[in-house]
């Protein structure tokens, strides 16, 4: 390379970090919180050394300090550091409004996660729907968070995407459109009467952000970080090439009849706002309906929601064909557990939500203990259920997390079918493909985000 090219190539490089220096904003002077509020508890901030230090404080629900400007899309970094046993995060498009739990602070949050878990960098939706992104997606990430030192996180929120990384680690990969623009918030968690954690610190120092220029800037995420989608009833771009498919289209009976009849059921279904949902209608309801195709490995995901005292559920391995109602198979729970008497019976638990039906107990601590038994969201709220299927291997995921597994034709499994109310099914468990159904058990519930990717 002669003299020229390289001092060409090196002024363009050159050119390239001074404008990407140039589009970053600090959005904390070192001095003092010009530019930031404190919004709804009453946790201290305060300027020391060049970080912002939020202190705990009991007897106090969360407390933010808000940035006074509302962000779009953006790439966010900033370096935070937190004493041992707290909780924190940092809020992203997020608003307190008077019209919404009486100024409540609520949106996307980046966690930041001191516990075994290792959630740090993943997505909660503060106050609203819970966890969107739990590391259990992207496992090898739970270790990138280093306790008790400071931390690197980087956001970039363009357009429906949200996308994390800890210290140099691809993170999140969240896909949702409901909130697109809001204020920055840096969290210090409530601690109720914990005061063995009063007075602890948060630190945060370094945060800066670029709103201009963002695609030019712009990190590669990793193909290996899974895409989790909260789009109503379409596919991304990634989910498509992925051979992600919808089950349902949001609008339409196509795809789907009634159990044991060749087409949709005339009445006790309703289609609106993007649900599907049977009515509340005792046993004078529309039946169950199917798909009208069989599936064998395949992994199936659906939102569902549940009113009070509801009772439901999605089947697979089902040999409903038209002129027989058979609508015997594995079952992914859908129940309102405090409300609904069913959640009593059984055997440990195997007939609340998420369980494999009457046959194996959700309980994410099989697979993490440093997981609760589960994760569900409120009644009204909607969750997530995810089937895996791939040979003999059986998993069910609640809200991104797994809280059954098991294999077919096992010993345990086996044993666990003569104890349940199949045991009188000859062939119980040993189908290789099935219809997928959803259950109409005359009660209102809602399903949405209904896809599918075959293995």
């Amino acid at each position: 390379m002669n003299t020229f090219k390289l001092f060409l190539l090196l002024s363009l490089i050159s050119l390239s970090s001074y404008a990407a220096r140039e589009s970053w904003v600090n959005l904390f002077n070192g001095k003092d919180l010009t530019g930031w509020k404190r919004i709804n508890g009453t946790a201290d901030y305060a300027v020391v050394n060049g970080e912002i230090v939020g202190t705990s404080r009991i007897n106090t629900p969360n407390s933010f300090l808000a940035t006074t400007i509302s962000y779009g899309d953006f790439i966010l970094e900033y370096e935070m550091k937190m004493d041992e046993g707290l909780n924190s995060g940092v809020q992203i498009r997020s608003e307190s409004i008077q019209d919404y739990q009486d100024g409540r602070v609520h949106g996307y949050q980046v966690e930041c996660d001191d516990s075994p878990r290792g959630w740090s960098a993943g997505i909660y939706d503060e106050s609203r729907r819970g966890w969107l992104y739990p590391m259990e997606y992207n496992q090898p990430a739970k270790k990138s968070y280093k306790r008790g030192a400071w931390n690197m996180f980087r956001v970039e929120a363009i357009g429906n995407s949200i996308r994390t990384w800890l210290n140099g680690v691809p993170c999140a990969n969240l896909v949702d459109d409901l909130t697109p623009a809001g204020f920055i918030a840096l969290q210090v968690h409530g601690i109720g009467k914990e005061e063995a954690n009063a007075g602890k610190t948060i630190s945060w120092r370094n945060i800066r952000i670029m709103t201009r220029k963002l695609d030019g800037n712009r990190n590669a995420m990793n193909s290996s970080v899974a895409e989790v989608s909260y789009l109503n009833n379409s596919l991304t771009k990634r989910e498509k090439q992925s051979g992600w498919k919808l089950l349902w289209d949001g609008k339409t009976t196509q795809g789907w009849r009634a159990a044991g009849l060749a087409t949709f059921p005339e009445k006790g279904w309703t289609i609106a706002d993007g649900s599907l949902s049977p009515n509340k209608s005792g046993n004078l309801g529309g039946g169950d309906i199917v798909t009208i195709r069989k599936y064998k490995n395949f992994i199936l995901e659906a939102d569902f929601k549940v009113t009070e005292g509801a009772n439901s559920g999605i089947k697979y391995f089902i040999q409903s064909e038209p002129g027989n109602k058979n609508t015997v198979g594995f079952e992914y729970q859908v129940l309102d557990d405090e409300r609904h008497p069913d959640a009593k019976e059984g055997i440990n638990g195997n007939r609340t939500v998420g369980s494999l039906y009457d046959l194996i107990p959700a309980n994410s601590k099989n697979f993490d203990p440093a997981q609760p038994v589960k994760r569900i969201n409120a009644i009204g709220q909607w969750n997530r259920a995810r089937i895996e299927v791939d040979g003999n291997r059986v998993a069910q995921y609640l809200n991104g997390v797994k809280v059954v597994e098991i294999t077919k034709g096992s010993p345990s499994f086996k044993e666990a079918i003569a104890k349940s109310k199949f045991s009188k099914f000859p062939g119980f468990g040993e189908f290789e493909d099935g219809y997928i159904l959803l259950q109409d058990h005359g009660n209102e519930v809602s399903f949405r985000n209904i896809k599918i990717r075959e293995l």
